[in-house]
């Protein structure tokens, strides 16, 4: 199933093996990934003609006072359109811990924003999501040890929390293979899993095998994306195959994992008002690899 990235905090557009991917409509107030105030409702029929299955529903600050998540009519309301055009909300990337990161933060703010998280899983659930995407890279990044330790006692206090709700907790960051692969073996809960991102990873010049080989087993869900990397280290996301990342080898690393999770895509963005014909060229690359 492909999927949308839906509206929220990115820069950059997405989709999942239920197919899904960024909003296919233009950045909105100039932000690349955010929730889509103006025009949220038309994601549904443009993921439609596109040609997925499913929108990675963006919570960020941005969209946080209309995101219809949040209140009894605003969920029913995306009950009828998920309905109507045939498109599902697999799970939720929390980009709200991108304005609001749970480290280097005062214990006071902390201690709000895990209950941001924990107020997410009932929400998740009611949506008929199973998981949610923490990303810790750029502002929200894992910077020392002590940051480490910090995280998996957050963890390890949400992850029972999120299972009763049948959530998953996908980790987003850009530690190498070994280390994020240490990480993991100390938050051994089944409900905590990683999110692997193809654009992120070449984008940082890891290798794929080197990084399926490390924590394989412990990918819930993955962003395929394409980054060229240039000399001068500034990173630019480009059209799928045209950048760094080495998209034949993701493929068949997923491929040997027997991968059958949600695959979002966060492509570059086409020519503004062409972004579902844009999308649907871009999934006929996939296809080449991932039918």
């Amino acid at each position: 199933m492909l999927s949308f990235r839906r509206a929220t905090v990115f820069t950059e557009p997405h989709a999942h093996h239920r197919h899904h991917a960024r909003p296919p409509r233009p950045p909105e107030a100039g932000r690349f990934q955010s929730f889509p105030r103006a025009r949220w409702r038309d994601e549904f029929p443009n993921a439609h003609a596109a040609g997925l299955t499913g929108i990675e529903w963006i919570v960020d600050a941005y969209g946080e006072d209309i995101n219809p998540i949040f209140t009894e009519q605003g969920l029913a309301e995306l009950d009828t359109l998920k309905q109507k055009h045939q498109i599902a909300t697999p799970g939720i990337c929390a980009d709200w811990f991108m304005d609001f990161p749970l480290l280097r933060c005062s214990p006071a703010e902390l201690a709000t924003r895990e209950l941001f998280l924990h107020r997410l899983f009932p929400i998740v659930q009611r949506i008929g999501a199973r998981y949610i995407v923490l990303p810790f890279v750029d502002i929200s990044r894992i910077q020392t040890p002590a940051e480490q330790d910090l995280l998996v006692r957050v963890l390890t206090t949400a992850a029972p929390l999120a299972a009763a709700h049948n959530v998953e907790l996908h980790l987003e960051t850009d530690l190498a293979p070994t280390p994020f692969a240490q990480l993991l073996t100390r938050l051994p809960h089944p409900a905590i899993r990683a999110n692997y991102d193809s654009g992120n990873s070449s984008g940082l010049g890891y290798i794929a095998t080197e990084e399926f080989a490390a924590y394989g087993p412990r990918i819930g869900s993955i962003h395929i994306k394409d980054r060229l990397r240039h000399p001068d280290g500034t990173i630019t996301t480009m059209p799928l195959g045209q950048g760094s990342a080495d998209l034949p080898s993701v493929f068949t690393c997923m491929k040997h994992l027997n991968y059958t999770g949600p695959i979002t895509l966060q492509i570059a963005r086409g020519e503004p008002g062409e972004e579902v014909s844009w999308l649907r060229d871009q999934l006929i690359y996939i296809h080449q690899y991932w039918p």
